[in-house]
C-alpha cells in the first residue's frame, strides 16, 4: 500500500512537471512568434503562417489549392525559395521547425508584392550564406549590401532571373521580398513606435495548427483600393470598417481551404456598423435561398431580435454625422404623413435582411418582415405607388435609416412587396429582373456547385458574404485594373477555379466567431498539382 501511494505521488509530480514544461514551452514559443511576427510593417493586408516541416508540404503534394490561389509566377518564387533557402542542405537545419510569415503589401503603382518573414535558430550566422553561394551549382548569385543600415543581401535566383532581398534584423529573424520597396520599408520599420496591428491565436490552438490566417479588417482597404478602379468599390465593405483583429487556424480539405477562430475588437472600440451584430444570438441563414441565380457577391444580415437590433441601430446613428440628416427627414416624414416610421417598421423587420449584387451591375436589397400585407400598407404613404405592390420611396435614405449604412447605396429605391420580403433597387428594370428570378424560381442554390460549397458553411452566423468566382468575373472584367484582372482570369491556374468564398461572423460574448471558406470547382484537373 506504501508503495503504491509513492507510486502515485511520483506519477503527480511528474504529470505536474510536464505540464509546466509544456506550457511554459509554448509560452517561450508563443512570445518568440509574436515577436517575429510584429517586425512586419503593418501596412500588411493579411499574414499567412506555417510552420516549416515535411509534414506540412507532405499534406498540400498532389493539390492544387495554393497554385491557383498564388498564380503561377508566385508559386514559383516560393518554391524556389523554399528549395534554395529553407531545404538546402547547408542551411535547413538553421530553418527546420520555425514559423513562416508569409505577408501581403499593396505597393505603388499597379503592384502587390509578399514579405516573407522567419525566425531562425540561434546559431545561425551571417557568413552561412556566403558559404551558401559558394556551393557549386547552386543556382544562386549571393551579394552582401547595406539595406535600410541593416546587414542584407542580394540574392539572383538564375532560373527565375530574379532578385531576391534578404535583412537580419537581430532578433534571430530574417526577413526577405522581391520587391526592393518592400524590404526598405521592413528595414526602417521599428515596431516598437507602431500600434500593434495583428494578434497570434492562443499558445494551444497555434501548436495544434496546421496553418494559421491573420487579419486587421482595416488593412483591406488599401488592397481593394489596389485592386480595383473606383477606390470606394464596395465589395467586402462593412467588414473592412470594423475595427478588429482576426486570427484563424486552418482545416484541411482536399478541395478547398477552410479556417475558424475569432474577430476581436481592437481596444474596445465600439463604434462599427458590424458591432451592432454582436449582442444578437446566431440564427440559421435562410434568406439565401431566394438569392438570385446571377449573384456575384453578396452580404447577408442575421439578427435574433430585431427589435433590438433597431432600437441598437437608432443609438448608434444618433452618435454620427448621420444623426442631423436623419433626423430632419423622419420629422418631415412624421409631419407630411403622420407616420413615426422608424417605429412602425421596427415591429414589421424580420430576422434577416441582405445586399446583393449580380453580374449584371444590378444591386438588390432583400429583407424579409413579419408581415407583407401590412408593410405595403405603411409604405402606400410614404411613397408614390405604381401597382402590383411597387412604388418608388417618397423621401431619400429611408434604408439607410431603417437597416443601417449597409443600405446607403439604396437612396430613394423603387420597391416591390412579395410575399413576406421587401425587395429595393435603384432602377425598375432591377426590380422586374429579380420578379422574374423568384416567380420562375430562378435562384443561386439551384445552380451547380451551390450545394457542395454551402455544406462547407457554417449553418449559423449573424453576418455571412458570399462571392461566387464566375458571376463575379463578368464584374471584375469591367471593375478590376487590367493588370489583375489578367491575373485573376488566368485559366490554370488562376481563382477562375475556384467555385466560391465565403466570411461568417457569429456573436460570443466577446467576439465574433468567424469561418473563412474557399473552395475549387469540382473539376478534377483544378484539383492536381504539386505545392
Amino acid at each position: 500500500m506504501r508503495r503504491l501511494i509513492i507510486a502515485t505521488v511520483l506519477l503527480l509530480a511528474a504529470t505536474v512537471l510536464v505540464t509546466v514544461v509544456y506550457f511554459r514551452h509554448l509560452n517561450t514559443t508563443s512570445q518568440h512568434a509574436n515577436l517575429v511576427m510584429r517586425t512586419i510593417p503593418n501596412d500588411a493586408s493579411l499574414i499567412f503562417e506555417f510552420n516549416n516541416e515535411k509534414e506540412f508540404y507532405d499534406i498540400f503534394t498532389g493539390n492544387n489549392l495554393f497554385k491557383n490561389i498564388l498564380g503561377e509566377e508566385k508559386q514559383q518564387e516560393l518554391n524556389a525559395l523554399r528549395t534554395l533557402l529553407l531545404q538546402n542542405p547547408l542551411t535547413a537545419k538553421y530553418f527546420s521547425g520555425q514559423n513562416i510569415f508569409i505577408s501581403l503589401h499593396p505597393q505603388k503603382g499597379n503592384s502587390i508584392d509578399f514579405l516573407l518573414t522567419t525566425s531562425v535558430s540561434i546559431e545561425f550566422q551571417d557568413n552561412i550564406l556566403e558559404q551558401l553561394a559558394k556551393q557549386p551549382k547552386s543556382g544562386m548569385l549571393i551579394t552582401a549590401i547595406d539595406i535600410g543600415g541593416k546587414p542584407g543581401y542580394v540574392i539572383y535566383l538564375n532560373d527565375l532571373k530574379k532578385r531576391f532581398y534578404l535583412i537580419n534584423k537581430d532578433d534571430h529573424s530574417l526577413s526577405g521580398s522581391f520587391s526592393k520597396d518592400i524590404i526598405t520599408n521592413c528595414a526602417n520599420y521599428d515596431y516598437r513606435r507602431e500600434k500593434e496591428s495583428f494578434v497570434l491565436l492562443p499558445d494551444q490552438q497555434r501548436s495544434n495548427s496546421l496553418a494559421n490566417l491573420y487579419i486587421n479588417y482595416q488593412a483591406l482597404t488599401p488592397l481593394v483600393e489596389q485592386l480595383f478602379l473606383n477606390k470606394n468599390y464596395d465589395i467586402f465593405r462593412n467588414f473592412r470598417q470594423f475595427p478588429a483583429f482576426v486570427a484563424l487556424s486552418l482545416n484541411f480539405k482536399s478541395d478547398a481551404l477552410v479556417f475558424n477562430g475569432s474577430s476581436l475588437v481592437q481596444n474596445n472600440q465600439r463604434d462599427s456598423y458590424v458591432e451592432l451584430f454582436s449582442g444578437q444570438q446566431p440564427i440559421v441563414n435562410k434568406l439565401k435561398e431566394i438569392f438570385p441565380s446571377t449573384t456575384a457577391y453578396c452580404t447577408n444580415f442575421a439578427v435574433s431580435d430585431p427589435a433590438k437590433f433597431e432600437s441598437d441601430l437608432s443609438e448608434w446613428q444618433s452618435k454620427g454625422d448621420f444623426n442631423a440628416e436623419k433626423n430632419k427627414i423622419l420629422k418631415k416624414i412624421k409631419t407630411e404623413t403622420g407616420i413615426s416610421i422608424q417605429k412602425e417598421f421596427s415591429h414589421l423587420l424580420g430576422s434577416e435582411f441582405a445586399t446583393v449584387t449580380t453580374h449584371y451591375h444590378e444591386k438588390i436589397a432583400i429583407v424579409q418582415v413579419s408581415d407583407g400585407s401590412k408593410l405595403l400598407a405603411m409604405l402606400t404613404n410614404v411613397s408614390k405607388m405604381n401597382g402590383d405592390n411597387t412604388g418608388q420611396f417618397n423621401y431619400e435614405k429611408l434604408p439607410q435609416i431603417l437597416l443601417g449604412e449597409a443600405f446607403s447605396i439604396f437612396k430613394r429605391p423603387y420597391f416591390k412587396v412579395i410575399d413576406n420580403y421587401l425587395i429595393l433597387t435603384n432602377s425598375t428594370s432591377e426590380l422586374i429582373s429579380y420578379n422574374d428570378s423568384y416567380a420562375n424560381r430562378k435562384f443561386l442554390v439551384r445552380t451547380e456547385g451551390y450545394n457542395e460549397f454551402n455544406n462547407l458553411t457554417a449553418e449559423r452566423c449573424n453576418i455571412f458574404f458570399f462571392i461566387q468566382f464566375k458571376n463575379a468575373l463578368q464584374l471584375f472584367r469591367q471593375d478590376m485594373k487590367s493588370v489583375f484582372y489578367e491575373s485573376f482570369n488566368a485559366l490554370n491556374p488562376g481563382w477562375k477555379n475556384f467555385y466560391g468564398a465565403s466570411w461568417q461572423l457569429s456573436s460570443t460574448d466577446k467576439s465574433f466567431y468567424t469561418d473563412f471558406c474557399i473552395r475549387l470547382n469540382s473539376d478534377s484537373t483544378a484539383l492536381k498539382n504539386n505545392f
